[in-house]
Formats: C-alpha cells, structure tokens, sequence
C-alpha cells in the first residue's frame, strides 16, 4: 500500500497560522521564549532583506551607468 504524499505548506502559511494561535494557552515563560524566537526570525529576515536590497542597488548601479 503507498504511503500517503506529504502535503506541501504554501509560503508564509506557517507564519499566518502562528499569528492567529490563541496566546492564552501559553504561559509567561513560554510567551517570553515566543518573543525571543520571533525577535531572532525578525533579525534573520532583516539580514536577508539588506542583502537583497544591497544586490539590487549594486544591479541598479551596473545597469543604469551607461557612458553618455
């Protein structure tokens, strides 16, 4: 008998399921740890962001320096 397929988590579906758990049903610790964890994500997508952004500027300048 086949097993069954995983079933593919669209992009961003994780975070748009987080943002809607119920936050009652943790305690103080465990909100403290969700913050730490979302502050590390939010640094982490900063990171990437400033890197896409640094390649884009750096495509920009190539790009629109043409001799006159």
């Amino acid at each position: 008998m086949d097993e069954p397929a995983e079933v593919r988590v669209g992009r961003g579906q994780r975070l748009a399921e987080a943002v809607r758990e119920d936050l009652d049903l943790y305690g103080f610790v465990e909100l403290e740890e969700r913050i730490e964890v979302l502050q590390s994500e939010i640094a982490r997508v900063q990171a990437h962001l400033d890197r896409k952004r640094a390649g884009r500027e750096a495509a920009d300048a190539l790009f629109s320096s043409r001799p006159a």
